[in-house]
């Protein structure tokens, strides 16, 4: 479902994302091509100066939340993946090829390119960067705590690449059952 924000702003989709039809975009919200967006999504740019940006080959996983504040963006990278129920809020960027693990929190942060952001995990305030992994759990609120964090493991950055394959499969496929019916 799409609607229109209070300002008149429209969603912006790319024909060639596939978005589920239980899933709510709401105003200055771009989605590119090779996007999915899972069942119960709710990417929502309503208030005055917000907006969100999904780039290309990247999924937007079943019951994740998107949302930013007043004269706030969201970006997230190419290739980027974030998993079951999971809330971005803007102010947020996360970069290329980033992995934000189920019921993870990011606010107010930027995350460099290639970074793993685990499951449960809270990240707010601070800038990480490229090729960092924050543990399950893990409550990053302080600059120090981000500069401590150890680079991505090979066998994570093999399985954040594998999903977003898998999701721009289920794009195309979806996409493909819907030109056959």
């Amino acid at each position: 479902m799409h609607f229109p924000n209070p300002h008149k702003q429209h969603p912006k989709v790319s024909k060639k994302a596939w978005i589920s039809e239980t899933a709510v975009i709401i105003g200055n919200v771009t989605i590119a091509d090779n996007v999915f967006v899972g069942p119960n999504a709710v990417l929502r740019a309503d208030e005055p100066g917000s907006s969100i940006t999904v780039h290309s080959g990247s999924n937007v996983q079943d019951n994740v939340v998107v949302h930013a504040l007043s004269h706030s963006d969201v970006i997230i990278g190419k290739n980027t993946s974030l998993a079951h129920g999971c809330i971005v809020h803007g102010p947020c960027r996360i970069g290329e090829g980033c992995f934000i693990g189920f019921g993870a929190v990011v606010f107010d942060c930027d995350i460099g390119k290639d970074t793993l952001v685990l499951h449960r995990a809270i990240v707010r305030g601070v800038n990480i960067s490229s090729g960092m992994m924050v543990p399950d759990g893990t409550v990053v609120t302080s600059q120090d705590c981000a500069d401590r964090l150890e680079e991505i493991t090979k066998d994570l950055t093999d399985f954040k690449r594998s999903v977003v394959l898998a999701n721009i499969d289920l794009v195309e496929g979806y996409i493909k059952l819907g030109e056959e019916s």
